[in-house]
């Protein structure tokens, strides 16, 4: 692992600690997003989807299954709520049905590994302070035509909590973003009010520790960006996305990346190894940090510093 300076800007910076998210433009090259693209159409041509997984934002709680908690360590594919018709097929072809790609897209697949374990995007970890960055998922996010999700307001903090928080987000856009098909949209400076819920695993299953707090629309601002954008969020900014409703879909990347210097994987995180015990509401585990989110082998931090 090299050595890798802050990218960043005290401008920059500022900016970010003041609201809470940044935009860095052209964070990838053209032939990147191109190379990203080309192996996704590669990937998707050879699923078969005959084993089906639905992904929502509103009702995973009822949706979650092994497909989604094993797939910490694989490369899984997740259908859109409206892909199927009543009798439980597919209204279009797979191609236009998938909701996103996930979650380690970062270390199976050579051409997402080779952006994720950038040297800009190890600087700009650097950036905003990790020691030991480690990305926690990778997810390859579709945003169909005409039945693309809506991804309700949230933290990232929510569900991927370590003690101290320290989960960011990255999202780029491998098409041009817009209101008309689904861009983000975020609450500026909302990460200095903390964590509001997290999304954690019980004897009762999984689900929010507490309901979700009603938002005012009007605080929200959209951020469109053009194909090549990185996005960078703060764990604790409340942010979402509309349904896209248009004619063209609005591809991206997202990962979260996690400190592993100093930081705690929650154990009642809703993600953790199937041997964790639960007594009494108090969890008992001596287990690593990577073996609590089913996983079988842990995953390189991108750099130590």
């Amino acid at each position: 692992m090299g050595i890798f300076l802050g990218s960043l800007s005290r401008e920059q910076l500022e900016f970010y600690e003041s609201k809470g998210y940044m935009v860095i433009e052209s964070f990838a090259k053209a032939d990147e997003i191109q190379c990203m693209r080309n192996r996704m159409d590669q990937l998707l041509n050879s699923f078969d989807c005959s084993t089906a997984s639905v992904f929502s934002s509103k009702n995973q709680k009822q949706l979650t299954d092994d497909h989604f908690y094993e797939s910490a360590e694989k490369i899984s594919f997740f259908f859109e709520e409206k892909a199927f018709d009543d009798d439980g097929k597919l209204k279009n072809p797979k191609e236009l049905s998938i909701n996103k790609v996930g979650h380690a897209l970062h270390e199976h697949d050579p051409v997402f590994q080779r952006f994720c374990n950038s040297e800009e995007t190890s600087s700009l970890l650097v950036s905003l302070g990790y020691k030991k960055p480690v990305i926690i998922q990778s997810m390859y996010i579709f945003k169909q035509p005409g039945i693309g999700g809506e991804v309700v307001p949230h933290q990232d903090n929510s569900f991927l909590y370590t003690d101290p928080p320290s989960c960011t987000g990255l999202w780029l856009a491998l098409e041009d973003a817009t209101v008309v098909n689904g861009c983000l949209w975020v609450i500026p400076g909302s990460h200095k009010n903390g964590l509001v819920r997290r999304f954690i695993r019980d004897e009762e299953g999984v689900h929010f520790d507490f309901p979700s707090p009603s938002y005012d629309q009007k605080d929200f601002v959209s951020i469109e960006v053009k194909a090549g954008s990185l996005v960078v969020i703060h764990g604790d900014l409340i942010h979402q996305s509309f349904e896209n409703r248009s004619p063209k879909s609005r591809h991206a990347l997202s990962l979260h990346v996690v400190d592993t210097d100093s930081c705690v994987w929650a154990p009642d995180n809703w993600a953790w190894h199937t041997n964790v015990v639960c007594q009494r509401g108090i969890f008992k585990t001596g287990l690593s940090f990577y073996q609590m989110l089913r996983r079988k082998v842990d995953p390189k931090p991108l750099y130590v510093s």
